[in-house]
Protein backbone atom coordinates (compact mmCIF):
# COMPACT_ATOMS: atom_id res chain seq x y z
CA UNK A 1 0.00 0.00 0.00
CA UNK A 2 1.26 3.34 -0.83
CA UNK A 3 1.37 5.92 2.01
CA UNK A 4 2.70 8.82 -0.11
CA UNK A 5 0.37 11.91 -0.30
CA UNK A 6 -0.40 12.47 -3.86
CA UNK A 7 -0.93 16.21 -4.46
CA UNK A 8 -3.07 18.18 -7.32
CA UNK A 9 -1.94 20.24 -9.60
CA UNK A 10 -3.69 23.69 -9.61
CA UNK A 11 -3.87 26.49 -12.35
CA UNK A 12 -3.04 30.19 -11.74
CA UNK A 13 -6.65 30.67 -12.36
CA UNK A 14 -8.14 28.49 -9.59
CA UNK A 15 -4.90 28.80 -7.23
CA UNK A 16 -5.09 33.25 -7.16
CA UNK A 17 -9.07 33.02 -6.51
CA UNK A 18 -8.44 30.66 -3.61
CA UNK A 19 -5.80 32.47 -2.19
CA UNK A 20 -8.08 35.93 -2.78
CA UNK A 21 -11.80 33.63 -1.58
CA UNK A 22 -9.08 32.99 2.13
CA UNK A 23 -7.66 36.61 2.40
CA UNK A 24 -11.17 37.74 2.26
CA UNK A 25 -12.49 35.06 4.68
CA UNK A 26 -9.57 34.99 7.31
CA UNK A 27 -10.54 36.84 10.63
CA UNK A 28 -6.40 37.63 11.52
CA UNK A 29 -3.72 38.38 8.39
CA UNK A 30 -2.29 34.93 6.62
CA UNK A 31 1.35 34.22 6.01
CA UNK A 32 2.50 32.46 2.80
CA UNK A 33 3.38 29.32 5.19
CA UNK A 34 -0.32 29.70 6.36
CA UNK A 35 -1.97 29.92 3.31
CA UNK A 36 -0.15 26.75 1.91
CA UNK A 37 -0.69 24.63 4.72
CA UNK A 38 -4.63 25.49 5.90
CA UNK A 39 -5.65 26.19 2.71
CA UNK A 40 -3.73 24.57 -0.25
CA UNK A 41 -2.03 21.51 1.70
CA UNK A 42 -3.81 19.27 -1.36
CA UNK A 43 -2.26 20.99 -4.43
CA UNK A 44 1.59 21.56 -5.17
CA UNK A 45 2.42 24.69 -5.38
CA UNK A 46 5.81 26.35 -4.32
CA UNK A 47 6.28 29.06 -1.88
CA UNK A 48 7.52 31.97 -4.61
CA UNK A 49 3.83 31.02 -6.51
CA UNK A 50 1.94 31.77 -3.43
CA UNK A 51 4.06 35.10 -3.45
CA UNK A 52 3.87 35.93 -6.99
CA UNK A 53 -0.30 35.43 -6.63
CA UNK A 54 -0.27 37.78 -4.06
CA UNK A 55 1.57 40.24 -5.75
CA UNK A 56 -0.85 40.31 -8.49
CA UNK A 57 -3.82 40.14 -5.76
CA UNK A 58 -1.99 43.34 -4.52
CA UNK A 59 -1.67 44.91 -8.04
CA UNK A 60 -5.57 44.23 -8.60
CA UNK A 61 -6.69 46.46 -5.75
CA UNK A 62 -4.33 49.18 -5.88
CA UNK A 63 -6.18 52.49 -5.60
CA UNK A 64 -9.62 50.52 -5.29
CA UNK A 65 -11.67 50.54 -1.81
CA UNK A 66 -9.75 47.80 -0.54
CA UNK A 67 -6.15 46.85 -0.67
CA UNK A 68 -3.81 43.74 0.12
CA UNK A 69 -1.59 45.12 3.07
CA UNK A 70 1.54 42.88 4.49
CA UNK A 71 1.62 43.08 8.26
CA UNK A 72 3.81 41.29 10.62
CA UNK A 73 1.58 37.93 10.88
CA UNK A 74 0.97 37.83 7.19
CA UNK A 75 -1.12 39.75 4.97
CA UNK A 76 -4.85 41.05 4.61
CA UNK A 77 -7.39 43.19 3.30
CA UNK A 78 -7.67 46.68 4.64
CA UNK A 79 -9.68 49.90 3.34
CA UNK A 80 -6.83 52.27 2.48
CA UNK A 81 -6.01 54.81 4.81
CA UNK A 82 -7.27 58.05 3.28
CA UNK A 83 -10.54 56.43 2.82
CA UNK A 84 -10.40 55.87 6.97
CA UNK A 85 -12.31 59.31 8.16
CA UNK A 86 -15.34 58.97 5.29
CA UNK A 87 -16.09 55.51 6.72
CA UNK A 88 -15.66 55.70 10.12
CA UNK A 89 -19.85 56.21 10.45
CA UNK A 90 -20.13 52.64 9.33
CA UNK A 91 -18.47 51.26 12.57
CA UNK A 92 -20.97 50.46 14.99
CA UNK A 93 -18.50 50.07 17.94
CA UNK A 94 -16.46 53.31 18.83
CA UNK A 95 -12.83 52.52 18.93
CA UNK A 96 -11.93 52.39 22.33
CA UNK A 97 -9.90 55.11 24.02
CA UNK A 98 -6.75 54.94 25.66
CA UNK A 99 -5.45 56.51 28.23
CA UNK A 100 -2.01 58.66 28.06
CA UNK A 101 -0.63 56.46 30.78
CA UNK A 102 -1.43 52.99 28.62
CA UNK A 103 -0.51 54.85 25.23
CA UNK A 104 3.10 55.96 27.19
CA UNK A 105 3.65 52.09 28.49
CA UNK A 106 3.15 50.36 25.20
CA UNK A 107 5.51 53.27 23.39
CA UNK A 108 8.04 52.53 26.13
CA UNK A 109 7.80 48.59 25.85
CA UNK A 110 7.88 48.81 21.87
CA UNK A 111 10.88 51.36 21.53
CA UNK A 112 12.78 49.69 24.38
CA UNK A 113 12.16 46.03 24.98
CA UNK A 114 12.46 43.57 26.17
CA UNK A 115 11.67 46.37 29.56
CA UNK A 116 10.61 46.02 33.14
CA UNK A 117 8.20 47.40 34.99
CA UNK A 118 10.61 49.48 37.19
CA UNK A 119 12.48 50.82 33.85
CA UNK A 120 8.92 51.58 32.47
CA UNK A 121 8.66 53.70 35.63
CA UNK A 122 11.57 54.96 36.57
CA UNK A 123 11.09 56.93 32.48
CA UNK A 124 8.00 57.75 32.89
CA UNK A 125 8.22 59.65 36.78
CA UNK A 126 5.18 57.67 37.76
CA UNK A 127 3.90 54.19 38.91
CA UNK A 128 2.57 51.75 36.29
CA UNK A 129 -0.89 50.85 37.09
CA UNK A 130 -1.63 46.80 37.05
CA UNK A 131 -5.15 47.82 35.14
CA UNK A 132 -2.93 49.08 32.23
CA UNK A 133 -0.57 46.03 31.79
CA UNK A 134 -3.66 43.86 32.34
CA UNK A 135 -5.22 45.74 29.56
CA UNK A 136 -2.24 45.42 26.91
CA UNK A 137 -1.93 41.59 28.11
CA UNK A 138 -5.68 40.93 27.06
CA UNK A 139 -5.52 43.25 23.70
CA UNK A 140 -1.89 40.47 23.06
CA UNK A 141 -0.24 43.69 22.11
CA UNK A 142 2.44 42.57 25.08
CA UNK A 143 3.91 39.56 26.51
CA UNK A 144 6.63 38.54 28.87
CA UNK A 145 9.44 37.37 27.11
CA UNK A 146 11.77 36.02 30.56
CA UNK A 147 12.83 37.71 33.25
CA UNK A 148 15.55 40.16 34.31
CA UNK A 149 18.50 38.51 36.41
CA UNK A 150 18.85 41.00 38.99
CA UNK A 151 17.44 40.31 42.46
CA UNK A 152 13.48 39.81 42.67
CA UNK A 153 13.65 38.77 38.63
CA UNK A 154 11.03 41.31 37.30
CA UNK A 155 9.19 40.25 34.11
CA UNK A 156 10.49 41.33 30.48
CA UNK A 157 7.81 43.03 28.54
CA UNK A 158 7.92 43.21 24.79
CA UNK A 159 5.59 43.84 22.30
CA UNK A 160 3.71 40.95 19.77
CA UNK A 161 2.97 40.47 16.18
CA UNK A 162 -1.03 41.19 17.16
CA UNK A 163 0.62 45.08 17.88
CA UNK A 164 2.24 44.97 14.99
CA UNK A 165 -0.64 44.09 13.01
CA UNK A 166 -2.88 46.13 14.55
CA UNK A 167 -1.28 48.99 14.04
CA UNK A 168 -0.40 47.80 10.70
CA UNK A 169 3.54 47.18 10.87
CA UNK A 170 5.36 44.99 9.23
CA UNK A 171 8.27 45.45 11.92
CA UNK A 172 9.43 47.54 14.67
CA UNK A 173 11.38 49.06 12.25
CA UNK A 174 8.58 50.78 10.96
CA UNK A 175 8.12 53.04 14.25
CA UNK A 176 8.45 56.69 13.67
CA UNK A 177 11.93 57.99 15.40
CA UNK A 178 11.36 59.20 19.01
CA UNK A 179 11.06 62.66 19.13
CA UNK A 180 14.31 64.29 21.21
CA UNK A 181 12.70 64.63 25.07
CA UNK A 182 13.48 68.00 24.62
CA UNK A 183 10.98 68.50 21.93
CA UNK A 184 8.68 66.37 23.92
CA UNK A 185 8.98 68.47 26.88
CA UNK A 186 9.33 71.91 25.96
CA UNK A 187 12.77 72.15 27.72
CA UNK A 188 15.70 73.86 26.26
CA UNK A 189 18.16 70.74 24.55
CA UNK A 190 21.64 70.63 26.88
CA UNK A 191 23.99 69.54 23.94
Amino acid sequence: MNDRIRFKDIDDDKLQRLVEAALFVADKPLSVQSLKRDFLIEYRVSNLKIRDIILAIQAHYKGRGVELNKVASGYRFQTPTELSEDLAHLYKEKAPKYSRALLETLALIAYKQPITRSEIEDIRGVAVSSNIIKTLTERVWIKTVGHKEVPGRPVLYASTQEFLDYFSLTSLEQLPELMPMAELTGEPSKV
